[in-house]
């Protein structure tokens, strides 16, 4: 299994939305695109200070993952769904993909959007 890691970094006083717009919205529409959301959710530390979040995806090959994020970030249900006030309320972000096994990511399934 491919786990992909993306840690955000949020403008100030943006988190509680930026979650629940992940939780209610994206998430779901991520699992219609057939992509696994692992877990995600606010960090439970800031570093500096700073709001920060987290998204960790599943997917069963790398080529898969190209394939499946191509089709969500090209779909018109993203750009006319929660697109905005998920990336209007990212400062920066930064991602990491991983190898493991899928025992793995479902001990990490625990705190699920």
């Amino acid at each position: 299994m491919i786990l992909e890691i993306r840690t955000y970094r949020l403008k100030p006083g943006t988190i509680d939305e930026f979650v629940r717009v992940m939780r209610e919205e994206a998430a779901p529409l991520l699992g219609r695109f057939g992509i696994r959301v692992v877990a995600g959710g606010a960090s439970l530390a800031r570093e500096d200070g700073h709001e920060e979040a987290y998204l960790i995806r599943g997917f069963p090959s790398l080529a898969v993952r190209d394939a499946q994020e191509e089709a969500f970030y090209g779909s018109e249900a993203w750009r006319d769904g929660p697109r905005d006030a998920i990336l209007s309320r990212i400062e920066s972000y930064h991602t990491v993909v991983l190898e493991t096994s899928d025992a793995a990511a479902d001990v990490l399934g625990g705190q699920r959007l």
